[in-house]
This record gives C-alpha cells, structure tokens and sequence, in this order.
C-alpha cells in the first residue's frame, strides 16, 4: 500500500505542475498590462521556488506514505488533491477567464489547506516539515499578490 501512496502522492504533484504550466501564461499581453504591486518579486523568483516547491511536496507525499499509518496517508493525500484543485483553480481562474476576485479566493483557500499538510508531514518528519514552510509562505506571498491584483485591476 505505501508504494501506491506514494505514487499518487507524486501524481498529484505531476498533475500540479503540469495544470500550472498548461494555464499560467506570463507572456500574452493581458498579464503585461496589469498594474503590479510594488512589491512583487521579480521573474526569477518564481523560476527557483515552483521547482523546489514540487519538489518539496512529492517528497513530502513520499515520506508520509512510507512513516505514517493509512489514515494519515490517506488524509495528507486527500488535504493535498484538495490544495492542488484549488491552486489549479487559481491558475485557470487568473490566467484564461481573468477573475481575479475567483483566482484570489482559491489561492487563499489552497493556503488554508497547506496548514494541515505542513502538521502532518511534522508528524512524519521535522526536517521534511521545516523544508515545506517555504511553500506555505509562498502561497501566502502569491494569495498577497494575487489579492493586489484584484484591488489594482
């Protein structure tokens, strides 16, 4: 059974990166013509944490299925398809039908969601949990941005 937690652990994170990629688009003009908040990282910012967050979370899914019992397992997975759903939700909501009020409820949501999943990795492993606070700060740092471009747009 660990083995096929694990695998749909690393699924969802697949699925995560590739909707991401498939809807989030900064390249057309649209994105270029939204006023920023200042205080938005630059470009490469979001180069260096969305591969490490991927990373992170499938080795998060990983050690969950290999150090916790089913329920936890099942749990952790079920908090993280949830998530995924949600920042996916963002990612379309933002990028194609442009409602930035929709995509900014769903970041803040998928926020919410990676509380639990930080509680439960400690329980699995300190280390794995330390090293996916960036992830929970930076969905912060997205929900805060993604609100600024609602409030600026």
């Amino acid at each position: 059974m660990k083995p096929f937690a694990s695998a749909i652990g690393i699924a969802l994170v697949a699925i995560y990166a590739t909707g991401s990629g498939l809807w989030v688009n900064t390249g057309d003009n649209w994105y270029r013509t939204l006023n920023a908040p200042s205080w938005q990282p630059p470009d490469f910012v979001f180069g260096i944490i969305w591969p490490y967050n991927f990373i992170v979370l499938g080795i998060s899914a990983v050690t969950i299925a290999q150090h916790l019992s089913s329920t936890w397992t099942y749990s952790y997975l079920s908090i993280l398809a949830i998530s995924v759903a949600l920042a996916l939700t963002w990612a379309y909501q933002f990028y194609r039908p442009h409602n930035l009020t929709m995509a900014t409820i769903a970041l803040a949501l998928c926020a919410a969601f990676t509380l639990p999943l930080l509680i439960i990795t400690a329980r699995a492993s300190t280390g794995i949990a330390i090293a996916l606070v960036p992830y929970q700060l930076w969905l912060i740092t997205a929900s805060f941005l993604s609100y600024g471009y609602m409030r600026r747009n």
